[in-house]
């Protein structure tokens, strides 16, 4: 099929759980003539503490199922995924994939005026080094500390933006990297957004935080542009939205957090087994 033939169909948006929503109200607000299909695996979140194999194996479902929507182009809004299965995912699909670690890296190297940059993500996220490669490809002599933040993803879920719970673990995960006196921080995951104003409350103002999730709309901009895939500026786009298992907490923090206008929610199956 033609570009000119897709330019209609959605964009596809795909994340862990609710985390990658912060990527669709980015998408929704830089291109509002485009529909957004997003899945959320919430029945396997999360993946972050996941292996490679598992990873790439989850991506691949959950990609496949975004194809059968007609999806013109996959984004993985998912730091994980993005850092473990977008290779492979570029490999299999017939359509642009988009992940949201380069468009951060790129970011990132904009706004260090010290070259000191840190990384705050998923143990995976972390232990893949992707972020840290990432920079270095773009500029070898910038000096890159990385923090992995196992519990930020299980807080966000449950809605505790505010909660000293919440503010403790952040005190505790961001401690070392202040004290490498970084002037940048990299939020490496999709959900850490949910959470920016409790991460610069404790990063301080000298600390200029590196959205992934806004940085990677503005790339699938650019992509769609390049590709003759952007819908008709004149229509208005809509954000539908799959669940792999229902769950309260998704639509109550997402709603309440982002602003999104989120209808009926559909079901997609997939095997929850390891």
């Amino acid at each position: 099929m033609g570009a000119p033939e897709r330019k209609l169909d959605p964009i596809g948006v795909f994340d862990s759980g609710i985390g990658g929503l912060t990527v669709a109200a980015a998408l929704q607000e830089i291109l509002p003539s485009e529909n957004i299909f997003y899945i959320g695996d919430t029945a396997r979140v999360p993946y972050g503490g996941k292996s490679r194999r598992t990873v790439e194996r989850y991506s691949i479902e959950i990609g496949g199922l975004l194809l059968a929507e007609q999806a013109k182009i996959v984004v993985v809004a998912c730091n994980t995924a993005s850092a473990l299965a977008v290779p492979k995912l570029k490999e299999i699909f017939n359509v642009p994939v988009q992940g949201v670690v380069t468009p951060g890296a790129e970011a990132a190297v904009r706004a260090t005026r010290s070259g000191r940059i840190g990384v705050v993500g998923t143990r995976a996220t972390i232990t893949s080094g992707a972020y840290e490669h990432a920079i270095r490809n773009l500029d070898p002599a910038l000096k890159v500390f990385s923090a992995a933040c196992p519990l930020l993803v299980p807080l966000i879920e449950e809605g505790l933006f505010d909660d000293p719970v919440t503010g403790q673990m952040l005190s505790r995960y961001l401690s070392p990297l202040l004290a490498e006196n970084i002037d940048t921080l990299v939020l490496g995951c999709t959900h850490y957004p949910l959470l920016r104003d409790a991460i610069a409350r404790t990063a301080g103002p000298g600390v200029t935080l590196v959205d992934s999730a806004n940085n990677c709309a503005l790339a699938v901009k650019d992509l769609l542009e390049a590709q003759s895939l952007s819908a008709p500026q004149e229509r208005l786009g809509r954000l539908d939205v799959a669940l792999t298992d229902s769950t309260e907490g998704f639509l109550r923090v997402a709603q309440k957090a982002l602003g999104l206008e989120i209808g009926h929610v559909q079901l997609r199956a997939v095997q929850t087994g390891e």
